[in-house]
């Protein structure tokens, strides 16, 4: 049953992103794992661990990073104004000495929080008690990414130093691979961040962005083109780093991040020193055809992995999910009363982002800070 809603909304989200595809306008499991290298045991490093060891190294010479920044060189100061930051920030009262780690949501591309997560995640985390914040990027998260990651920065910083504790991250498309932009250029933030779960991330960008573009786009499409100059910057070195749980949960059916058919796909990560699973939802529920749009909202698999993430040390664990999950029809918080109105306006969101975002023709210039030496 869950399968067929899911189809069924799915295609009717599909079919809107494919139309704005063809006019040139779209944005853009396997379980593969590495050891946390040795450090202060957290949530984030259970003993015993099964992972295999990173092959790569995560050394911070510019050998390692190319002509990339370090990775434990000292983050740049942010540019955005502090009050800016201050009120793109919305927490919940128990986030302050929070007595369990809060999550911070972060949306994806054409989105905002409350479009994204207001009727599902939000919802319910608030029915469990569960602290959580959520960034609002600038510009429905269609400008530049590099400006979104000081969002990012401050956010990570901010809710530590409230709650007294580390942040888990939950992100979707965009919004599960710009935090990592965060950890990369700004290493203070590493030591701040336990789980890190990301549903349908365009880790490693999206044909569909590489074939917008061809006619102008907007730079966070840009920016999530597979070549792209962010991209190659945001990987260089490691994917992710010491002391961090990485759970990335990706549909084999989604065709916005593409391709996502495996564990090599746009997703999945696999280089540094974070503890990484990469988990398609067809391993546990072969059936779902759970499309990107329905990933990010309903989908249940999606928020049980998420969930599993949250409360066990390391990553998500696909052993301890339950069949049954394939039959649910929503995630928890999903009101079917109004499901349908709260659907339809983040199809509507994303559709009109999109088609009608002003486009530039060429990738906004990476940073200075993103470089070994200075760009002359």
């Amino acid at each position: 049953m869950k399968q067929r809603a899911a189809s069924f909304w799915g295609k009717l989200v599909s079919a809107s992103l494919l139309a704005v595809l063809c006019m040139g306008l779209a944005d853009p499991g396997l379980h593969a794992s590495t050891t946390p290298s040795s450090s202060t045991p957290s949530r984030s490093t259970p003993s015993g661990s099964t992972a295999a060891a990173a092959s790569s190294s995560t050394s911070g010479t510019a050998a390692a990073t190319g002509p990339y920044a370090p990775l434990d060189r000292p983050g740049p100061a942010l540019t955005v104004p502090v009050k800016q930051l201050q009120s793109s920030l919305t927490c919940t009262a128990n986030v302050p000495n929070a007595r369990q780690n809060p999550v911070l949501l972060v949306a994806g591309t054409t989105m905002t929080p409350d479009v994204n997560f207001s009727w599902n995640y939000e919802r319910a985390f608030t029915q469990q008690s569960i602290p959580w914040c959520a960034v609002t990027l600038p510009n429905h998260e269609m400008s530049d990414i590099q400006t979104a990651g000081e969002y990012i920065v401050y956010a990570i910083r901010h809710i530590s130093a409230l709650s007294g504790r580390k942040v888990d991250i939950l992100g979707y498309s965009q919004g599960g691979m710009a935090p990592r932009w965060a950890l990369r250029f700004w290493p203070d933030t590493r030591k701040d961040v336990d789980d890190f779960v990301a549903i349908d991330p365009s880790n490693h960008g999206t044909l569909d962005a590489d074939a917008a573009c061809t006619v102008g786009c907007a730079p966070a499409v840009w920016q999530q083109q597979t070549d792209s100059h962010f991209l190659q910057a945001l990987n260089s070195g490691a994917e992710t780093f010491a002391g961090i749980s990485y759970t990335v949960i990706y549909s084999r059916a989604d065709e916005v991040v593409f391709p996502n058919l495996d564990a090599a796909g746009s997703s999945s990560l696999h280089t540094g020193q974070g503890a990484i699973r990469n988990i398609a939802v067809q391993s546990i529920c072969p059936a779902d055809v759970s499309d990107h749009l329905a990933m990010g909202s309903i989908d249940p698999v999606a928020y049980a992995l998420a969930m599993d993430a949250f409360t066990h040390a390391g990553p998500a664990d696909p052993s301890r999910i339950s069949p049954t999950v394939c039959t649910s029809l929503y995630m928890p918080g999903v009101d079917p009363s109004t499901f349908l109105p709260e659907y339809l306006n983040y199809l509507s969101t994303a559709g009109t982002v999109m088609a009608t975002y002003p486009h530039t023709q060429s990738e906004p210039p990476l940073g200075a800070y993103v470089y070994a030496q200075p760009v002359r």
